[in-house]
């Protein structure tokens, strides 16, 4: 059984690996409109506010399926007990957020054509880029004038309409019927343009055994407390001459924190186990867009005739900061193949989350 259990353990680790390959590809695909969105800087102080209606479901999105997976029963391993668990969380972005409302009066020196009032976020189904046109008063009389691209969503990329987040997820039996929870993803390149690490740390504490003759029945309940930090940094690449953006050493880096409290319930039978929770999530995110960026306007004059152009350096031009924070109730089953486990769970919060995978669990 040792020798068989090393063998195990050796193919899932060559899997982790792969697994490892489609974390980047997903989280890749999400960051990579980070190079189209160096064009918003065009939008000189409405820059932030921009990137912000246009990032925000994607954040969101990303810090609730980050706290997916973290169990798929409510009972502990016995002591040195372990599982090693591979899933995959999706959050699903509500209509109203693939969109946001712009409204002029916001909005300094920014205008779109024919009057729209809503632009496509980076999880719409709508991937048309949209024209927006700056004018930005000199002092003297003369405008510095120019026009970008608004990039549209991704989701038609995606696999499903949802932010995806793989995890592998190792966990060990503890004394006092507690399990600790390790998630870990070492800092990878996918390409030479994308830079990610995640780590993750989760406590489950089995309060079936201070509930007398609960104990003996098949229903287990638990505790579980939860932290896990993303980092992602894109380094853009300055491929299109024609945007009136130039960039040297830029990188947009991503940062989120999440954590999460749970309280377990579980049926656990021989072939399959049925389990839910109720809970709390909070998280906090940021995006920094790093880098010296030279920026290229036509000057226009008051009659609307362009008379020259000037350029404009920003340095480390945004700073971006968001949160997402709820309760949480999730219902699942698993089922239950000796030590090769199937599970799937579906979360309702304010991003619905749907939550699947394998386990390896042994004691």
């Amino acid at each position: 059984m040792k020798t068989f259990s090393i063998f195990v353990l050796t193919q899932i680790y060559k899997q982790m690996k792969k697994i490892i390959v489609v974390f980047l590809l997903l989280t890749a695909t999400q960051v990579s409109k980070a190079q189209e969105l160096e064009s918003i800087l065009i939008a000189a102080e409405d820059a932030s506010k921009l990137t912000e209606g246009y990032i925000n479901p994607a954040m969101k999105g990303l810090m609730y399926s980050m706290n997916g997976g973290w169990f798929s029963t409510a009972k502990t391993h016995k002591k040195l007990g372990f599982d090693i668990t591979i899933n995959a969380s999706a959050s699903f972005v509500p209509t109203a957020n693939q969109i946001f409302a712009f409204i002029p009066s916001d909005y300094s020196f920014l205008s779109l054509p024919n009057g729209e009032t809503s632009l496509p976020t980076v999880m719409s189904e709508n991937s048309a880029e949209t024209m927006v046109d700056v004018s930005v008063p000199v002092g003297d009389g003369t405008f510095k004038v120019a026009s970008f691209n608004m990039p549209g969503g991704i989701t038609n990329d995606l696999p499903i309409n949802a932010v995806p987040t793989p995890m592998v997820q190792v966990g060990v039996g503890l004394p006092f019927r507690t399990d600790i929870k390790v998630r870990y993803v070492p800092t990878v390149n996918f390409d030479n343009s994308v830079e990610a690490n995640l780590i993750g740390l989760g406590l489950q504490h089995d309060l079936t055994q201070y509930l007398g003759p609960i104990d003996k029945l098949p229903l287990s309940v638990s505790i579980l407390a939860a932290f896990t930090n993303m980092d992602v940094t894109y380094f853009i690449e300055d491929t299109n001459t024609t945007d009136g953006v130039s960039v040297t050493n830029g990188t947009a880096a991503f940062k989120l924190n999440t954590w999460t409290v749970q309280a377990i319930a579980s049926l656990d039978f021989k072939i399959i186990t049925f389990y839910g929770s109720l809970g709390y999530n909070n998280g906090s995110s940021s995006i920094k867009l790093k880098g010296d960026y030279n920026l290229t306007y036509d000057l226009q004059d008051g009659s609307g005739n362009i008379i020259g152009t000037v350029n404009e350096l920003i340095s480390d031009p945004i700073n971006l900061n968001f949160d997402a924070n709820g309760t949480r109730a999730t219902i699942g089953a698993r089922l239950n193949l000796a030590f090769f486990k199937i599970f799937a769970d579906f979360t309702v919060q304010e991003y619905n989350t749907a939550t699947a995978g394998i386990a390896f669990s042994f004691r």
